[in-house]
């Protein structure tokens, strides 16, 4: 019997790891309707459809009009989780567009790709809070990560960014300290095609943090 207990204290980190690792929520958009809507997810602004592209399905926002649009995806979940997507967009001239993933509602926390300023930021709402120097490869997809999680003097909101293909980076690219526990809420995508070209999203997923 103490053989056995050792055994199972041994696993109960990798079944709790596994657990963490296990997605809540996740969508490739092979199985949607092409040019539709995505079902289960709250559209809060944009003609957000399904389209056929080389290499799969994606979920794409055209490049006009010129404003900030999102949707909300998965279930409603506390602090302690981390959701992901994969972004593609171009620019023109000069003009970039910006995109991100967010976690607790619309006015939770999202970590934007803003390729105009060169930085990875942290919003709350719309007001920025923190941000720090990043390259973004135009044309291009790139995959986002925020994350939440409980630090022993309040909460952490964390973020990274890597070319879409590469090995994700141990390392959170940005780190924002708070002091209160971040509201809970849908995760969601953002997109500001203010490059006057299109942005596609792909691979969402939403999961326990650890």
């Amino acid at each position: 019997m103490t053989a056995l207990r050792l055994l199972l204290a041994s696993m109960l980190p990798l079944a709790a790891l596994r657990a963490a690792d296990a997605p809540i929520y996740q969508n490739d958009f092979e199985s949607a309707e092409i040019d539709k809507e995505p079902e289960g997810m709250l559209i809060t602004a944009g003609d957000f459809k399904v389209k056929q592209v080389e290499g799969g399905k994606v979920l794409e926002l055209p490049g006009d009009p010129l404003d900030s649009f999102g949707l909300l995806f998965g279930p409603s979940q506390k602090a302690g989780v981390t959701a992901s997507a994969r972004f593609f967009g171009t620019k023109a001239g000069r003009k970039y567009p910006t995109f991100g993933v967010s976690l607790g509602g619309v006015g939770g926390y999202r970590l934007q790709l803003s390729p105009a300023k060169k930085a990875l930021e942290i919003f709350q709402g719309d007001e920025g809070r923190h941000s720090v120097p990043f390259e973004w490869d135009d044309g291009s997809w790139t995959s986002l990560r925020i994350r939440t999680r409980q630090a022993p003097d309040g909460w952490v909101v964390e973020g990274k960014a890597w070319p879409a293909g590469m090995p994700e980076p141990e390392a959170w690219t940005i780190t924002f300290p708070v002091k209160e526990e971040p509201s809970a809420g849908r995760a969601g995508i953002w997109g500001s095609p203010y490059s006057g070209t299109l942005i596609r999203f792909d691979d969402l997923r939403l999961a326990l943090a650890h």
